[in-house]
């Protein structure tokens, strides 16, 4: 069954997810470190984890398989998922999937050693952009393709 994992820390696409997830009758699963009220929706499950690096991670990691989605901005977790056969999308609406994940993870890796070697040029870096209305209506746009393609690899493989 297709199932939907949600990094919930810090995401902005909560229930733009919920939505979707409702309208294709999609279980719900949102991974948690952090205090977080449980959302009481019909086909939400509220996972709380451990404080601790990766924790949340490794949770969704371990679970998810070949046709579920991940909405996450963890490049790092996003590869893992991807590794699993499963389709990402971040909260701005950005597919991942294995055709770029290598790319956006080397990037990801070469930016974070130059901040740490301090050789970044002065005024790069700074974190994400503000979220925008279009980042959410971006997102979800790419969720409804997304779910529908999972949908279909689904179909396809069971014939």
């Amino acid at each position: 069954m297709l199932q939907l994992y949600i990094d919930a820390d810090a995401c902005p696409v909560k229930e733009e997810s919920y939505r979707v997830a409702a309208r294709h009758s999609l279980p719900v699963f949102v991974v948690t470190c952090l205090p977080m009220r449980d959302p009481t929706r019909p086909g939400v499950t509220f996972v709380p984890v451990a404080e601790g690096p990766d924790i949340a991670d490794d949770w969704i990691a371990e679970r998810i398989g070949t046709g579920d989605i991940c909405v996450t901005d963890d490049i790092p977790l996003a590869a893992r998922c991807v590794r699993n056969g499963a389709l990402v999308v971040n909260t701005r609406g950005r597919f991942l999937h294995a055709g770029n994940i290598g790319e956006i993870l080397a990037t990801r890796d070469l930016l974070e050693r130059l901040r740490g070697d301090g050789t970044l040029p002065e005024g790069t870096g700074g974190g994400p952009a503000p979220y925008t209305k279009k980042d959410r209506s971006q997102f979800l746009q790419q969720m409804e393709q997304t779910v529908r393609a999972a949908m279909k690899l689904r179909d396809e493989a069971a014939n």
